[in-house]
């Protein structure tokens, strides 16, 4: 009898195409691994990949989430501008109702997020390279 070998599932971004890591400094994901992907056991479904703004922090701590404040005992640093991110979805999805949405890193956001967040919103807030990340 031979023993199967397990077959890795690729993980794809909102575009259909192999996730790209988020971050690694800060070290990012509900796995910690940098990479914005989920299983049943991540019911924030940390999926987008966030380039955080000062005015996202700001809002982020008025809803009661504060991500600038480092809690070591956790191994967070607390986030500054510029810094990527995986937020959960629903969170996004709420600060881009109240318009206050971070900019979205497209090719590093797992495709589950488009249970809630259609695509097209997604790339209205698309990050590039040229864009501010102070705001």
């Amino acid at each position: 009898m031979t023993e199967e070998i397990p077959i890795k599932k690729k993980v794809l971004n909102v575009l259909g195409e192999p996730l790209d890591l988020c971050s690694c400094e800060p070290l990012t994901g509900w796995y910690r691994d940098g990479n914005c992907k989920t299983d049943s056991s991540d019911h924030g479904q940390h999926t987008v990949c966030c380039v955080v703004t000062e005015s996202f922090l700001r809002y982020s701590k008025a809803q009661g989430n504060d991500l600038t404040t480092p809690m070591p005992e956790f191994g967070f640093p607390g986030l500054k501008p510029g810094d990527h991110w995986c937020l959960c979805a629903l969170r996004w999805k709420q600060a881009y109702e109240d318009g206050m949405a971070p900019l979205v890193h497209i090719s590093a956001t797992e495709i589950s997020t488009l249970k809630v967040i259609g695509l097209e919103k997604l790339i209205q807030h698309a990050y590039s390279d040229n864009q501010s990340q102070k705001e």
